[in-house]
């Protein structure tokens, strides 16, 4: 299949229109985060509805991302691609006049419909069109300006919150992906592999899709019911026994959906499970971070926002660069090198206690968070070249569906497992602390009842004067002695993945011969 260069007018083509598709994506997943306040009082929405607001989009994109980066390998990834945006701006559009819950929340899975083609697709195209020496700066230059956007999306859904225009973030995706889809239409020739087999695996398809979905619903479920719902672990458990359908279910097929055979290959199966280790980690870390800022330390939220602008502008600076010299000299050690500075990043981060707030960020979050940022600003490109090139390129689509699939897994995961977590954590430091208060049973019940809500708990109402002061200064200090020992455990799964990519990952990863 021919490729071309990236500084040609189609590789420049190619870079524009699948830059602009998933900046779509990114910005309506991180301004929504910041206008969910002005879609609860235009909707009247309830905490649980917000909930699915935010991740009936996620549960279709994890369901379906395996399942649209095998169907641009089997019909034409251009096709696939250009699908997926046309069906992400009808959801965006669906969603930006929807004038229930209800409505907003279905208009959401379409969205994820959309997302799940679109996403793994933009991946699959680059890697497929563009020469493998420059695979790797290709990928950077993708990551550095996806991460620009990403970053500007909070700033943008709080200009559009602060005056009444919360719509307008669904809206905003409409002219970006018509403009994505006519440069694709016009200018981007079509990518398929001419031998590659075009038959589709229906059973493969649902028993995976039914199986994410549903381990996807799992996790979502267990902040808000507890380990130990049957809504939990029957979602759990029938989802893990669809995986292994899925698994035999592409043993015996003719034309399997993704041929197990990409797992024989130590590299591929290493930077996916480094891969589901590091965001795992890092989408831990994050969270808990921001909560700590804003909760703890006194932060707003535009200064929690800033408080990323180092790792921002590392990944913006040194993402392509890392990218060509994983081109270079491979990305083995680049593998190694970045996940175990994100996890030092993260360690330092676990060690601040409480501070006196935004004033003392240079000399307490700062230095954590640029070794996290210089970490992970060493590791995307690699990592996302690395899985793009350890397969034969007419599987490109899959391998991205299935790389994107875990890092989005992972996250739901984290959020789930380490959200539990974190209450039993926090609850243990509480009872400690309150120890040593002098407070009647009853009012102690009283205190412990909140712990639900973490570093956002409040003092009962009851407490007055001193009581009150040292309650709420026991939540303080059990949340950070419980944000400290997320943020290790965040900080080892960095530290596996960098043993991850040193053990599996070589640095001829490129197989030539089919699998």
């Amino acid at each position: 299949m021919e490729t071309v260069s990236l500084s040609s007018p189609a590789g420049k083509w190619i870079m524009v229109s699948t830059i602009m598709a998933s900046a779509m994506a990114f910005i309506d997943a991180t301004a929504l985060n910041v206008v969910l306040p002005s879609i609860q009082k235009s909707l009247d929405a309830s905490g649980t509805d917000l909930f699915w607001i935010l991740n009936a989009y996620l549960l279709m994109l994890s369901a379906l991302m395996l399942i649209g980066g095998s169907l641009g390998d089997k019909l034409g990834r251009k096709k696939i691609f250009m699908a997926g945006i046309f069906i992400f701006i009808a959801g965006s559009a669906a969603c930006g006049i929807s004038g229930t819950v209800t409505l907003l929340i279905i208009f959401r899975m379409i969205q994820g419909i959309g997302g799940a083609l679109m996403i793994p697709g933009s991946l699959s195209l680059i890697s497929s069109s563009i020469h493998e020496k420059e695979r790797g700066k290709a990928i950077g230059t993708w990551s550095a300006f996806t991460t620009v956007v990403t970053i500007g999306g909070p700033v943008l859904g709080g200009a559009l919150a602060d005056a009444g225009y919360w719509r307008y973030i669904f809206f905003i995706n409409i002219p970006i992906g018509i403009a994505a889809l006519i440069i694709l239409w016009k200018l981007v020739k079509e990518n398929r592999e001419q031998a590659a087999d075009h038959t589709l695996d229906y059973a493969g398809a649902v028993a995976i899709m039914l199986g994410l979905a549903l381990f996807t619903f799992g996790f979502l479920r267990m902040p808000a019911v507890g380990w130990l719902h049957w809504q939990v672990y029957s979602s759990l458990g029938v989802g893990l026994l669809l995986l292994v359908v899925f698994i035999i279910i592409e043993q015996k097929s003719k034309h399997p959906m993704m041929p197990l055979s990409l797992f024989a290959n130590l590299t591929f199966s290493g930077a996916n499970l480094l891969t589901f280790f590091l965001y795992a980690g890092l989408g831990a870390g994050m969270l808990f971070l921001s909560l700590n800022l804003v909760q703890v330390q006194g932060y707003d939220q535009l200064q929690s926002g800033l408080t990323f602008l180092p790792f921002t502008i590392l990944m913006v600076f040194v993402a392509r660069f890392a990218g060509s010299l994983a081109d270079k000299y491979g990305p083995r050690l680049l593998l190694t090198i970045g996940p175990a500075l994100a996890g030092l990043g993260l360690l330092l981060l676990s060690f601040v206690k409480q501070t006196a707030g935004p004033s003392a960020y240079f000399t307490t979050f700062f230095p954590g968070i640029l070794v996290l940022g210089l970490g992970m600003s060493f590791t995307v490109a690699p990592l996302t070249a690395t899985v793009m090139g350890a397969v034969n390129p007419h599987f490109s689509g899959t391998a991205s569906g299935v790389n994107n699939a875990l890092s989005r897994i992972s996250g739901v995961f984290a959020n789930a497992i380490f959200g539990a977590l974190a209450v039993v954590l926090f609850s243990g430091a509480l009872q400690k602390e309150l120890a040593q208060v002098q407070l009647s049973d009853q009012s102690k019940q009283a205190v412990m009842q909140q712990a639900m809500e973490l570093g956002n708990a409040k003092a009962p109402a009851a407490l007055q004067g001193s009581d009150k002061e040292k309650v709420q200064k026991s939540y303080h200090e059990s949340f950070i002695a419980a944000y400290g020992k997320i943020m290790r455990i965040a900080a080892l799964l960095g530290f596996a993945g960098a043993a991850v990519g040193f053990v599996l990952i070589r640095n001829s990863v490129v197989k030539k011969t089919d699998q």
